[in-house]
């Protein structure tokens, strides 16, 4: 269970919260619900993105019931460590997408004592652990698994299930590309496009048709 602390001007050292799950299960909007504490706190807070994240805007996060506050966009994470200056908090979304020095730099800022809020998907559409995200979650003193509703069962989900047959690791998208899926759904839905990638690729019939004779 997360216990919410607030920031210790008196400790030396910050931490890192990691707020993990699959697609639709409410990370950003709970990364939004701290950020925004912190700001009635009147705490010193700064917020990123990776670059690549244009789905709703280019300067905030946006939640997908668009709850939204203002970050900003790096392409790389080193760029965090250099602008998180003079900050009680920072928070990071879609961790995910960064590369795996954003794992150094969530410790450097939480070493700096900064509290470090990290929001991102621990799994691609695979079924894979994704990205820095295991590592992540491995040094972060509290993680949060979130869960979205299985579109198929109503059970709680913790698959993100890719519709297409796209086989990029990074393919941004919404309901019409991704369904948040159980276990169970996951796993037959699955087997069902597997299935259909399989008959595409039979070979037809050299039979002649009769009718041609």
């Amino acid at each position: 269970m997360f216990l919410e602390n607030t920031v210790n001007h008196t400790e030396q050292f910050g931490w890192i919260e990691v707020i993990c799950g699959a697609m639709f299960s409410g990370k950003t909007e709970e990364l939004i619900r701290r950020l925004k504490r912190a700001q009635i706190a009147k705490q010193r807070i700064e917020i990123f993105k990776p670059s690549v994240d244009v789905r709703y805007d280019e300067n905030e996060i946006v939640s997908h019931d668009d709850n939204r506050i203002r970050s900003t966009p790096v392409p790389a994470a080193s760029n965090i460590r250099l602008l998180a200056n003079d900050v009680d908090v920072v928070g990071i979304d879609e961790a995910q997408f960064f590369d795996d020095e954003i794992i150094a730099v969530c410790n450097d800022l939480a070493n700096r004592g900064i509290r470090v809020i990290v929001a991102g998907l621990d799994m691609d559409f695979k079924g894979k652990p994704f990205g820095p995200m295991p590592a992540l979650m491995a040094t972060a003193e509290y993680v949060t698994k979130v869960h979205a509703i299985c579109t198929h069962t109503g059970n709680l989900a913790h698959y993100s299930f890719r519709k297409s047959q796209n086989d990029a690791l990074v393919m941004l998208g919404e309901m019409e590309e991704y369904e948040p899926l159980s276990r169970a759904a996951y796993y037959k839905a699955l087997a069902i496009q597997q299935k259909g990638e399989a008959s595409k690729k039979e070979p037809k019939s050299n039979l002649k048709n009769p009718e041609s004779n």
